[in-house]
């Protein structure tokens, strides 16, 4: 089409004088210009919990090779009887985690498309899930806290302010909350000015869940379990979206942590 106002093609960045040909992408509302060839192939979807896993064998070989330096002839037998420090394991754990949740996401029909482990730009973090299907974008942040419970806690009420918060077996929870909207927020904005429905989600897998309910939204954050999480994208309202489109503007915004 011939653009009505100037714009900037979102591959190269060139500059698109308004009246030009170019390609509009309704989808994420972006324009490509004609000398830019779409991607053909399907983005990489990425390795769930690659990234986790590699800091935990960081961890782990920097422990043993500092033990056997300092202890030569004890090292391995100091190995064999100690565990590795919490902070190291809850590395595997989490890559586990993200495993596990990308099992889970696999049972989504075919009309969704899944990257794992994706980067954001300029930080160190990472987001565990991305998927995008008729239902919207869904930020998912995978968490394994086996055996204990996530509740919901509601402070205030009649002459307060009402006040919710998530608690992880009795603990505060809501750093975690924090951090999927912080994600939420950073994906809508590589989605340009209108981004399409996106729902930010906190998956714990394993948990201490009853038998009956036990779902709950905090701060317009999803935490839930891993197969009502896929009942609810296949069953929520379709949006008007290009799946395709906005799924490569997310994988091109969002590289693989691999």
């Amino acid at each position: 089409m011939r653009l009505r106002y100037a714009g900037m093609c979102r591959l190269c960045g060139q500059v698109i004088a308004a009246g030009v040909e170019a390609i509009y992408e309704r989808g994420t509302k972006t324009v490509r210009c004609l000398d830019c060839v779409p991607i053909t192939t399907a983005p990489e979807p990425g390795t769930a919990g690659g990234s986790a896993r590699r800091e935990y064998e960081r961890r782990r070989d920097n422990r043993e090779q500092r033990i056997r330096t300092d202890h030569p002839k004890l090292g391995g037998l100091i190995l064999a009887l100690s565990d590795a420090p919490q902070s190291t394991k809850a590395w595997e754990s989490g890559a586990v985690g993200e495993e596990l949740m990308a099992l889970r996401l696999a049972d989504l029909p075919d009309t969704f498309r899944v990257l794992h482990d994706r980067r954001i730009p300029g930080t160190r973090a990472n987001i565990d899930h991305i998927a995008v299907g008729p239902s919207g974008v869904w930020v998912i942040d995978a968490k394994r806290y086996v055996g204990k419970r996530p509740t919901l806690q509601v402070e205030g009420g009649l002459f307060r302010p009402r006040v919710e918060s998530l608690r992880i077996g009795g603990r505060d929870g809501s750093k975690l909350v924090h951090g999927v909207q912080s994600q939420v927020e950073r994906v809508a904005a590589a989605l340009a000015e209108e981004p399409p429905h996106i729902t930010g989600v906190l998956c714990f897998l394993e948990a201490d869940w009853p038998l009956i309910g036990g779902s709950f939204a905090v701060e317009d954050v999803q935490v839930l379990w891993p197969r009502l999480l896929v009942k609810r994208m296949v069953e929520a309202p379709p949006r008007v979206l290009d799946i395709d489109s906005v799924h490569e503007h997310i994988a091109r915004s969002f590289p693989s942590a691999a």
